[in-house]
């Protein structure tokens, strides 16, 4: 039976950014000009490079590492943009500083919890390692401890992890981040939160993409309104529009497990484990015999899979921490930091 197809949570608006931070007295040179509508023309091509050739590849380990990629490649692209505007630390409002320092700690909230997850669905692999080394006997006693460890396996991977259902209060608190701070007479400034704002949609966007497949609830996803203002705001669209509605279409079909590469492991799994209850005889067949072919497969490309996600997931959690590094590192400096900048609650410890 298919379950209710789970509402939508709802869209978020917020009008026109760009005229928000467009004070009188602070246009933007051709030059500036120029490096703004390279970095959206940049973000624009990374969103359209993540759009799935085939919808099966949404809920992808693989597609997943390339939008981790994606998210690594843009925030580096706006630390580039920053030095090449030459806009001083010392010259910040102490609004973006908080902004940023606040977006960060809650971005490496996220990070560790996807790390969590990552991690304890490749601990399921010894389980499978485990069955799969007593499948090899044709014994009575091997088969009861394959069964055992495929219900272990089973068992693992449909609990909940806590962290990952925490993911949606931290990312509900990062869409209200998108009302961008005012700029005043600052056309540097104004191209900086303009940039920003890209950064933080594809960052949000990412994310609950990652917390709906992790947590296997649509509730998850987040649906943004980008207004057309931006160069990026087409591309983001479409994507958003295709994997969303690809997502919530998998939900409501009743799968339990959406992750592509999982579901296959899961799928063998069910359709040996009556055959593993049959007894030694039908073991001795071929078709059993590349059943558990198939099965260890499957399982070494999920595990590899998760290993190249945890990577790509790590290495967007130093590119957290190096940033914030390098602001407190300058805004210390210039005595410009004071206490309450400088601690920040990471998972319940504080990171500086």
């Amino acid at each position: 039976m298919s379950r209710p197809q789970e509402p939508h949570r709802p869209f978020f608006h917020f009008g026109n950014p760009f005229k928000m931070i467009a004070p009188k007295g602070s246009q933007l040179s051709p030059r500036l000009v120029g490096l703004l509508n390279t970095f959206e023309e940049t973000l624009a091509g990374r969103l359209r490079k993540l759009n799935p050739k085939d919808k099966d590849d949404v809920l992808s380990l693989s597609w997943m590492k390339l939008a981790m990629e994606s998210l690594c490649g843009t925030h580096n692209d706006i630390k580039s943009l920053i030095a090449e505007i030459d806009l001083p630390v010392s010259n910040w409002d102490e609004k973006w500083i908080d902004v940023y320092l606040d977006i960060s700690v809650k971005l490496l909230d996220v990070c560790i919890a996807f790390s969590s997850e990552i991690s304890r669905l490749n601990q399921g692999h010894l389980y499978l390692q485990c069955g799969l080394h007593n499948l090899d006997s044709t014994t009575s006693d091997q088969f009861i401890r394959a069964r055992s460890s495929l219900d272990g396996w089973r068992h693992h991977i449909s609990s909940k992890n806590p962290r990952v259902e925490n993911c949606s209060t931290i990312l509900d608190k990062l869409v209200e981040s998108l009302d961008l701070p005012k700029v005043k007479n600052s056309a540097k400034g104004k191209l900086l939160m303009r940039a920003m704002y890209g950064v933080k949609v594809l960052t949000i966007s990412v994310c609950s993409v990652f917390a709906a497949a992790f947590s296997g609830s649509a509730k998850k996803l987040l649906d943004l309104n980008v207004a057309d203002t931006y160069l990026w705001a087409q591309a983001f669209n479409d994507l958003q529009g295709i994997v969303n509605g690809e997502i919530r279409n998998v939900f409501s079909s009743g799968r339990v497990m959406v992750l592509k590469e999982l579901e296959a492991v899961d799928d063998t799994v069910k359709e040996m484990y009556p055959k593993i209850q049959d007894g030694v005889d039908l073991a001795e067949g071929n078709a059993f015999k590349n059943s558990i072919s198939d099965l260890d497969r499957k399982a070494q490309k999920l595990s590899q899979g998760l290993d190249l996600l945890t990577k790509e997931v790590d290495g967007f959690f130093q590119i957290l921490l190096a940033g914030r590094d390098t602001l407190l590192s300058k805004l210390r400096s210039g005595g410009a930091v004071s206490d309450r900048m400088l601690m920040g609650n990471v998972d319940g410890q504080f990171v500086r």
